[in-house]
């Protein structure tokens, strides 16, 4: 099946704060993602939109595939866990199908871009 929607999925936070990085890199994917593929960002909990509420709202618009894209640096218990019970029970709930991805930590470019900015920073505060 075809993924027609994409849900960027961080951990939340009570802290308002905490989520400002995390809607900015939604916008920036926004400015180079086609207009067809409709991706939100979402909180696993303690921020809104939650993940039920972002399928939820996906499916209302049309969404029958949805693929849910992890901001985490690892699959902790969260993703091995908690995130696909919440899956299978929004399936139960609604008509749609969702994927659960690798995190964007288990990408090699993400891997590399964390590795240059670690030795970036130790090379700037060595000096």
């Amino acid at each position: 099946m075809t993924i027609d929607h994409t849900i960027l999925m961080a951990h939340g936070s009570r802290d308002p704060q905490w989520a400002a990085p995390f809607e900015a890199l939604h916008e920036a994917v926004l400015k180079d993602m086609p207009a067809a593929h409709p991706t939100t960002l979402a909180y696993m909990e303690l921020s809104e939109p939650t993940l039920e509420q972002a399928v939820a709202s996906a499916v209302e618009a049309g969404a029958k595939s949805i693929a849910v894209l992890p901001l985490f640096f690892a699959a902790g218990r969260h993703l091995r866990e908690d995130v696909p019970a919440m899956i299978r029970e929004l399936e139960k709930q609604l008509p749609v199908s969702l994927t659960l991805l690798p995190p964007v930590g288990s990408h090699p470019s993400f891997f590399n871009a964390v590795a240059d900015i670690i030795q970036e920073s130790i090379r700037e505060s060595a000096s």
